[in-house]
């Protein structure tokens, strides 16, 4: 641990203005950034004696190696600033929000041309219309059951649509009355586009006007004598009401507001949150966050406020937001808060009436929900922890292995062979590390030479950061014999751009970055570690910036043997390396004739079987996604700036591939948005490429004439599902 006194600034050195802060670790990645309205205050208040320290506070300021800081103009800038740099650089030490991307809305995709109905999770569109949160995927499911009933919006996938727009029948919710069919030109864009709104506004809490349109409806109809009509209405308005049910009446006077409350102890503070709309509960969403430091309920409300409307804009952030305690100062945050939505917004906490008591059932659900994360927690923490320690003893490691790395390869018949690396720390997923690789050394089937030029190429890239950042210790060797700099594999072929399984892929590279940090608007910048200065770049999670304590590879006594030699041969000593063999689940080490058995009761055995496991799923994930690239290729592809509309414009003014590639380049021409340069273009691709293999059915075993298959290998009778002849699905048997 490092001492705090050897990078504390200079006396004076820290300026005395609104700004904010990021302390790095050793390894130069941001564990913490925080805001100031005097920046020389807060930063004084870490330097002091560490027994007067907050627990948190006193690890985090130990594990810190710099400090360094940006100045701002006002405290609204320091705390957008402070909510962007949280989310790009997810530091360890701040206020973690548990299953903040978990919950369930309610979506309308108005952005297309049919609007359609589903559920959704995660970051929010643009163009798409949300109502929730909810609690559950099956309470939108029940409420969107009932309002089809009145307002027959679509709800089919893409597929679905196009399939039943092909065949001229509707699926089965057009047959039954819950969808108006547009696919089949029941109603028109204009006529659906208009029950989608009324199914946004309804939901929106506009339902008085809706449920008198019918009632009257109900009426005429009965007074005409049209019964059957007027039984439906019938059923339509208790439809209507039963879905309101749902959501009771808790403000009156249709408050849009949304209600926050907090319930913490020295640790971890739980919050919980009502959206109220039209003075009904539509949404309710919770988190629990770590307390790094010793933070108040009203810093609590400022962070909470920052996770829930960081991302938001206009409607989306209501009109009142009321809360146990007030941030302070109040200003900048109700400042902020009045930015995103475009106009004020009130922000209090309830003194009495409705509002007050509804604030006392939302605080009883924050108490419920810290006192059950509290008891799962105390149980999953003592079960990692010991899970980590077992494993520690069976492998004769120093220390528990924090940071375990599992590797994988996978492949079919020696085609498409991929790799890849999950990592797990403190026993948990760390999804945002995951990687990828091809196999890019040789072609065939050979998991051990896989296995060799994975590890060599993510180690080789983890010497070239260490080598950039300059972490090397007196008597290492820096020099470019032990890695090339460039983060090429030990055949001069450039590692691939890896990526995790929803996470976008980091473009760092290793080269030296500009020396320098940021500044906004003029004002000044600081730093107070020693050496060069570094970008904001170096602050960001690196692809293979952190070593880990052991390399776990799916595999026996050969990979073990393989991953060893390429640690060995960068020079690398200070890894543990051990293989879990599949069907036994010996635990295999390096210069070892016989495995290591765990007891099949073991928690360290159950931990590096989840680790393989996860590895396996992620590389075989990959595999099949290459598969069926690969499968669904088009010699078009390779024509440089044709689109995929151009390319669908090709195949239906002349048919098929077949018919293309037999065409001149005049006729080629003739199509709109194809100019002759690229129908040059697209002449040379059609003639270099060999002709594809012959699509089958898999129904009939028939081979689909060329006419039925489209520019991807797409047979016209089957739009979802690209078969092409030597592609069954048995082979997915034979998948490693």
């Amino acid at each position: 641990m490092a001492d705090p006194s050897s990078y504390r600034p200079k006396p004076g050195q820290i300026p005395d203005s609104p700004g904010v802060y990021k302390f790095r670790d050793e390894h130069r990645r941001v564990i913490y950034v925080g805001k100031a309205k005097s920046l020389r205050q807060r930063l004084a208040s870490y330097f002091q004696d560490l027994a007067g320290l907050h627990p948190r506070t006193r690890t985090m300021v130990t594990t810190a190696a710099s400090v360094e800081w940006t100045v701002v103009s006002t405290e609204v800038e320091a705390l957008q600033l402070e909510y962007s740099w949280i989310k790009e650089y997810d530091p360890r030490f701040n206020v973690k929000y548990r299953d903040d991307k978990s919950y369930p809305y309610l979506a309308v995709t108005m952005n297309e041309e049919f609007p359609r109905v589903q559920v959704m999770r995660g970051h929010k569109r643009k163009g798409v219309r949300y109502f929730g949160p909810y609690g559950h995927a099956w309470a939108i499911r029940d409420t969107v059951d009932l309002l089809l009933r009145v307002f027959p919006v679509r709800t089919c996938s893409a597929g679905v649509f196009k399939n039943a727009a092909r065949t001229g029948r509707p699926c089965l919710l057009g047959y039954i009355g819950k969808c108006s069919a547009p696919c089949v030109g029941r109603v028109s864009d204009e006529e659906h586009r208009e029950l989608a709104e009324e199914f946004c506004d309804f939901m929106a809490g506009r339902t008085g006007t809706y449920i008198r349109r019918l009632e009257q409806q109900m009426t005429d109809a009965a007074e005409e004598m049209e019964y059957e009509r007027a039984a439906r209405l019938r059923d339509d308005i208790e439809a209507l009401k039963k879905a309101m049910e749902k959501n009771a009446v808790v403000l009156a006077d249709a408050t849009d507001a949304d209600l926050m409350a907090v319930a913490e102890d020295e640790l971890e503070a739980a919050v919980q949150i009502f959206h109220v709309r039209g003075g009904r509960v539509r949404g309710q969403r919770g988190w629990v966050t770590d307390k790094v430091e010793a933070v108040t309920t009203g810093d609590l409300v400022e962070h909470a406020l920052q996770q829930l409307y960081g991302e938001e804009t206009g409607d989306s952030v209501p009109k009142e937001v009321l809360v146990p305690a007030l941030p302070d100062p109040v200003e900048p945050v109700q400042e902020w808060l009045t930015g995103r939505r475009g106009s004020n917004v009130s922000l209090r906490i309830p003194q009495r009436g409705d509002k007050k008591a509804l604030m006392e059932t939302v605080q009883r659900n924050a108490l419920q929900a810290l006192g059950l994360h509290k008891t799962k927690r105390a149980s999953d923490l003592t079960t990692r922890s010991r899970a980590l320690e077992e494993i520690a003893g069976a492998l004769d490691l120093d220390s528990a292995p924090l940071r375990i790395e599992c590797y994988d390869i996978s492949h079919l018949q020696g085609d498409d062979v991929v790799a890849s690396m999950v990592v797990f720390e403190d026993g948990l997923q760390r999804k945002s590390e995951y990687r990828r690789f091809q196999i890019k050394g040789f072609e065939g089937q050979d998991d051990v030479r896989s296995m060799h030029e994975v590890i060599t190429r993510r180690f080789r890239r983890y010497l070239a950061e260490k080598e950039r950042t300059g972490e090397w210790t007196d008597g290492e060797n820096a020099s470019s014999d032990r890695t090339s700099g460039d983060g090429t594999s030990g055949d001069g072929t450039s590692s691939d751009r890896t990526s995790n399984d929803g996470a976008p892929t980091d473009g760092t590279s290793t080269e030296s970055a500009p020396l320098g940090n940021t500044t906004l608007e003029g004002d000044t910048t600081g730093n107070a570690f020693a050496g060069n200065a570094f970008t904001e770049e170096d602050g960001r999670p690196k692809r293979f910036a952190y070593p880990p304590q052991l390399v776990v590879v799916d595999g026996g006594q050969p990979q073990v043997a393989a991953a060893q030699r390429a640690l060995d041969e960068l020079g690398i000593d200070d890894i543990a390396v051990c293989g879990l063999a599949k069907r036994l689940e010996e635990v295999w080490l390096p210069h070892e004739d016989d495995p290591v058995v765990l007891p099949r009761t073991s928690e360290g055995l159950y931990l590096l079987q989840r680790v393989r496991d996860e590895a396996h799923r992620f590389a075989i994930t990959y595999q099949r996604t290459k598969r069926a690239k690969r499968f669904k290729a088009s010699p078009l592809d390779e024509v440089p700036g044709l689109g995929e509309t151009r390319k669908q414009a090709l195949i239906k003014h002349f048919g098929s591939v077949k018919k293309l590639r037999s065409a001149t380049i005049d006729q080629i021409c003739e199509v709109p948005g194809i100019g002759r340069k690229t129908a040059e273009a697209v002449a040379v691709a059609l003639a270099q490429a060999a002709p594809a293999a012959p699509a089958v059915n898999t129904a009939t075993g028939e081979i689909m004439e060329d006419e039925e298959v489209g520019a991807s290998g797409t047979t016209t009778g089957s739009p979802e599902e690209p078969v092409t002849a030597g592609a069954s699905h048995e082979r997915r048997g034979q998948e490693t």
